[in-house]
Formats: C-alpha cells, sequence, structure tokens
C-alpha cells in the first residue's frame, strides 16, 4: 500500500469515525458540527444524516476502492465549496469553520488522486 492509498483508507475510516459518533452520541455533534439536536425529531436527524450517512460515505470505498474514494472526495471538495461560500456571504470567520474548510480541502484532495 502506498503512501497515498494510506492516507485515503486514513480519510475513510475518519469519516467512518464521525458517523459513528454521531450515530452513537448525537450530543456530541455540537462540539463538532455545531448543531444540537432540538427534541427527539433533531436527535433523529443528526443520526440519520451525520450518522448514518458518514458510516456509509466513509465504509463504502473500503469495499469498492478507487471509484468510490474518488466520489467521497468529491463530496468533500463540494462541502468546501460550500462552506466558502458560506464563510464569506455570512462572514462566518470562527476558528472551527476555518478548520473543517482544510479539513475537506485536503481530505478531498487527497482522495480524488
Amino acid at each position: 500500500m502506498n503512501l497515498i492509498m494510506l492516507f485515503q483508507v486514513l480519510a475513510a475510516l475518519a469519516t467512518t469515525a464521525t458517523g459513528l459518533l454521531a450515530l452513537l452520541k448525537p450530543s456530541a455533534a455540537y462540539g463538532f458540527i455545531g448543531l444540537s439536536p432540538n427534541g427527539v425529531r433533531g436527535v433523529s436527524e443528526i443520526r440519520a444524516v451525520f450518522g448514518g450517512l458518514f458510516i456509509g460515505l466513509g465504509l463504502v470505498p473500503l469495499f469498492l476502492g478507487h471509484p468510490a474514494f474518488f466520489m467521497l472526495g468529491v463530496g468533500y471538495l463540494a462541502i468546501a465549496a460550500a462552506r466558502m461560500l458560506s464563510i464569506i456571504l455570512d462572514k462566518s470567520y470562527s476558528q472551527s469553520n476555518w478548520f473543517s474548510l482544510f479539513i475537506e480541502v485536503a481530505f478531498g484532495v487527497l482522495l480524488v488522486l
């Protein structure tokens, strides 16, 4: 396994871990996405979208290989583009937003290689 593939696997595992955290402990979501569940519907959304979706997005590349790693990378780059737009339009210059943007761009670039 070369170094790029190792980083791609680590990015997929980090995506899966994020999903597992959101699925198993939705109250922790505030710490990493800035959202707190409001009632049972909010908890359900965090479990489903940030939990289930991220688990699926992280695990599938580990089984399907390059095309799925590429797609995960495109997803991260799309998230980064939307976040950058939000930073500019909403003047949302928080340190956590910049950190998230950095991770999304880094994962995106590594995964599309």
